[in-house]
């Protein structure tokens, strides 16, 4: 049997805290859940600190998670809420590096609107509690397979004019690089990729001093000089 504090988790009703800014998916999310008479929705958050909170108190069965929402997101929340109770997300986003980085944290499944039915919710919801499966959408999967490629795809693209190698760059300065040249600012970066704004800047810094240059505008005429090359 397994445990998560003091509440065995094999038997339903299966306590659930329900997380999600938007208050229609949200209420929608209760309705169907509480109509399966096998899950209790026991708590609500609208973002990640809120449900850091109200897991601790709570102590769920299991909590569903969305990804995009204020203050503190599901993908950074996903780590301090998993020793607490197990993590189903629950979502519209389908990037495939934030559905990897929200399995990496722990997360035990992923699941998009629109890709499952309340039947298949149910069973979600139980196999996740349970630990006898890890239910995934089909873009879910697809971002796992590819993540299981990718290294055999690098090597294969790997040459002297690819990108990233030619400047220099690791492959996350690249792509920071690439949003920096499509004119987003720090504080977008970091939230498109998930990363604190400090952590964004120390990139940014890195990046002008491989390329040996003090201004964005610099850095981004390097970038597209490149990419005219290759």
């Amino acid at each position: 049997m397994t445990y998560y504090g003091d509440l065995p988790m094999n038997r339903p009703p299966y306590r659930t805290l329900v997380v999600d800014d938007n208050l229609v998916v949200r209420a929608g999310l209760v309705t169907l859940l509480e109509a399966t008479g096998e899950i209790t929705v026991i708590g609500e958050a609208g973002d990640g600190q809120e449900a850091i909170k109200q897991a601790e108190r709570l102590r769920p069965d299991v909590i569903l998670l969305d990804v995009r929402m204020p203050l503190v997101d599901g993908v950074t929340a996903v780590e301090q809420l998993v020793p607490i109770a197990p993590v189903l997300m629950l979502t519209h986003t389908e990037d495939p590096e934030i559905i990897r980085t929200a399995l990496q944290r722990g997360a035990s499944g992923y699941l998009v609107h629109g890709a499952f039915s309340v039947d298949e919710l149910n069973k979600a919801v139980a196999t996740v509690v349970t630990g006898d499966a890890n239910p995934l959408s089909p873009i879910a999967v697809r971002a796992l397979v590819d993540a299981v490629r990718e290294p055999e795809v690098k090597r294969a693209r790997a040459s002297p004019n690819h990108r990233p190698g030619h400047l220099g760059l690791t492959q996350r300065e690249a792509e920071i690089l690439n949003l920096i040249a499509k004119g987003l600012t720090n504080r977008q970066i970091a939230g498109q990729l998930f990363l604190t704004e400090k952590t964004v800047k120390n990139h940014v810094n890195r990046i002008f001093a491989k390329l040996q240059v003090t201004s964005r505008a610099a850095a981004i005429a390097r970038w597209n000089s490149v990419e005219d090359e290759t």
